[in-house]
């Protein structure tokens, strides 16, 4: 069984993707033996981390347009649109927090201090403490406070924290980014164009805006950030297995396509790891799901 040290980027719903890559690395007789993650994929990574992923994903599948409005806890204060309380209720519903030395895969997150200007590792104290930082999109969750330190999104700094994975002797290095650059044909355009309209809807506190506004100059300049940062940081550690899911191929508060965005996820993953076995003349302990 090959040993893996897994990393998952940040990206909003996109996130999701994460859950149909963990599980085919599993099918296919891989060994995830340490998880790094940034905002979504700092939730999803902790979750598995915990074994409670399958939990994650049920609760997740089951999100529809209604249910992801209940979701978002609207405060509108002079930093945050959502203060992100009902989601880490969601998780504290399907277990307690614990620390994170205590969890069965070695395990860290990603945060940023606005404080001081710098990146926060969490590999050990509470795990719900870790990825309610680290999921801190900036402008629309409230900033964590953890004594001094202000923090939000650990993607504005490090949205692919291949650095900061625990490694170990002859593991492979595997990445999903799931804010890559944009898939330029025809159809993802058409997506994109579509989104670009109706994503501020999906606020219900915004309502519909129009294409160029707050919102969107916002999260184009965010995800180019991230993109940007993530290919720098994939040039400095480059992993054995890269899977780059385009980021307009869903958005980014596509909650209610979960389902989708995991299977996305799995072909992805499955695609990556086919040409790494047939490369290296690996046979996988079991057939593609």
């Amino acid at each position: 069984m090959k040993r893996v040290a897994l990393v998952l980027s940040s990206g909003g719903a996109r996130g999701f993707a994460h859950i149909g890559a963990i599980e085919e690395l599993q099918e296919r007789g891989y060994e995830i033996a340490s998880v790094a993650g940034t905002s979504m994929g700092a939730l999803i990574g902790g979750m598995f981390a915990a074994g409670k992923l399958e939990q994650v994903k049920e609760r997740a599948f089951a999100l529809d347009r209604k249910r992801m409005f209940a979701l978002a806890d609207i405060s509108m204060g002079p930093d945050h649109l959502v203060k992100g309380e009902k989601v880490m209720g969601i998780l504290k519903e399907i277990m307690p927090d614990i620390p994170i030395e205590t969890l069965p895969v070695p395990f860290c997150a990603v945060a940023t201090d606005l404080a001081d200007n710098s990146e926060v590792v969490y590999d050990s104290g509470s795990l719900y403490e870790a990825i309610r930082a680290s999921i801190s999109i900036p402008a629309f969750f409230k900033p964590q406070r953890n004594g001094e330190m202000l923090l939000i999104d650990g993607g504005v700094l490090n949205p692919l924290p291949l650095n900061r994975v625990t490694r170990s002797d002859g593991d492979l290095l595997v990445s999903v980014n799931v804010s890559a650059h944009s898939d330029m044909r025809l159809e993802h355009l058409r997506e994109t164009h579509k989104r670009s309209r109706t994503s501020a809807g999906r606020l219900p506190a915004l309502g519909r805006l129009p294409d160029e506004n707050f919102y969107s100059v916002l999260s184009k300049t965010f995800v180019m950030m991230l993109q940007r940062n993530a290919e720098l940081t994939a040039q400095l550690y480059p992993p054995d297995i890269r899977v780059d899911i385009p980021m307009n191929r869903f958005g980014g508060f596509d909650y209610d396509k979960a389902a989708r965005i995991s299977s996305e996820g799995r072909r992805r993953m499955r695609e990556a790891l086919e040409l790494y076995e047939k490369t290296h003349n690996i046979h996988s302990s079991s057939s593609p799901a």
